[in-house]
């Protein structure tokens, strides 16, 4: 949304100064006279660099829960006939999430003023995404805004699912890395130290790998705080540099190519994008604003990046299928599924069913997780051993021919 710099007077007739988003200047005008701000200038400025807004880091979210929770109440409202502001406001009263009560108040106020829902909510993307409010905007525009509501509580139920599946299935992983990194902590905390002192007693030649496990745990035990320092220093570094073009579609597209878990990733981005751009066409949305608002709803730059060039090609005057081959990003089967769909005008009909086939995939390659990651984790525990094996045991080997000697 474009940023406007303003300058106006206050109340109190004080000077103040700052920058606002606004669809237009128009409407920042309209949010600074609401605000109490008489307008003397405003032009239309440049946000924040993204690689640079450190505070954009600790911004929290919607939960999915609270939308499918405002669609489901709404639906039931509207459905009922209750005027549009009067559901609004009951809804706002009873909300439970900070930020959904904030913003359905300024909805509110934004529906008092005249403007229609989806203007109101396009205000405040951190709620309502660009899917959510051309939904609403499709359905106020049809006389079928219940139906559209319904529509995305059941879209975001099932995001909601998909997600709550892939924490179950690396719930078991992460409990085991955790485990192992817990016990590397005590190890070169507690016991390399002691094995340490009593080698350098009887004055033996050590071998390699206790030299290596001696070394560990002293740059452990002396330099934790700059270890702790430069993870710290890393994972911030990390998440500014995911906020930037370039560094946000590189991560994603390694996402995707990680062993065992991106092919579930990529899937599972397939199975939304397909969904997405089914209800799209199903709600009479254009084609090419349809690809657009489905790639933003994956989050994922790489894929993003690559569908939007299928829409330009689409614009261009290419068909679906050619413009959707040659991005490639899709599976034969949703290529398949969109060349038939595109022949007999039951793209929408297809792309769900593709949606559905890739869900039973995704659940059943997340039901199977953890017997493929636990090879990986078994490994991983044995070389560990190994390592330690070789550290303690092969020195006490020697103290042993030491004390024979002696």
């Amino acid at each position: 949304m474009p940023v406007f710099n303003y300058r106006g007077r206050g109340q109190q007739g004080q000077l103040q100064r700052g920058q606002i988003e606004a669809a237009s200047q128009d409407a920042a005008a309209d949010l600074l006279m609401r605000q109490g701000i008489i307008p003397l200038e405003i032009r239309q400025g440049s946000a924040k660099r993204a690689g640079l807004d450190l505070a954009s880091l600790f911004k929290s979210s919607i939960p999915l829960e609270a939308l499918v929770i405002f669609c489901r109440q709404l639906y039931s409202l509207t459905k009922a006939g209750v005027p549009l502001l009067r559901a609004i406001k009951g809804l706002s009263q009873s909300a439970s999430h900070p930020l959904m009560k904030e913003t359905l108040d300024a909805v509110s106020i934004e529906l008092t003023n005249g403007r229609p829902l989806s203007v109101a909510m396009k205000q405040h993307p951190r709620v309502f995404a660009e899917l959510f409010v051309s939904m609403i905007h499709v359905g106020e525009n049809t006389g079928r805004l219940d139906q559209s509501l319904l529509q995305l509580a059941n879209y975001y139920e099932q995001e909601m699912e998909t997600r709550r599946r892939i924490k179950s299935a690396m719930r078991y992983p992460i409990f085991v890395l955790s485990a192992i990194m817990l016990a590397m902590v005590v190890l070169n905390v507690k016991v390399i130290p002691q094995f340490a002192s009593m080698f350098s007693r009887f004055g033996v030649d050590l071998p390699l790998p206790t030299r290596i496990l001696i070394g560990t745990s002293n740059f452990f035990v002396h330099y934790w705080p700059l270890m702790l320092g430069a993870l710290v220093a890393s994972w911030i570094g990390i998440r500014v540099w995911r906020q930037t073009p370039v560094g946000n579609e590189k991560w994603d597209r390694w996402r995707l190519k990680i062993p065992v878990v991106g092919g579930i990733v990529n899937r599972a981005q397939l199975s939304r994008f397909s969904r997405t751009f089914s209800l799209m066409i199903r709600a009479g949305v254009p084609l090419n604003q349809a690809i657009q608002m489905s790639a933003e709803a994956l989050g994922n730059r790489f894929l993003e990046n690559r569908l939007i060039e299928m829409k330009n090609g689409i614009e261009g005057g290419n068909s679906i299928a050619s413009t959707a081959s040659q991005s490639g990003v899709f599976t034969p089967l949703v290529l398949q599924m969109i060349a038939v769909g595109e022949e007999t005008g039951q793209v929408d009909d297809l792309l769900l069913e593709v949606s559905d086939f890739y869900d039973r995939e995704v659940d059943y390659d997340l039901k199977t997780l953890t017997a493929r990651i636990e090879p990986i984790l078994l490994f991983i525990v044995a070389i560990m051993v190994l390592i330690l094996a070789l550290g303690i045991f092969l020195p006490m080997w020697s103290l042993l021919d030491v004390a024979r000697g002696v």
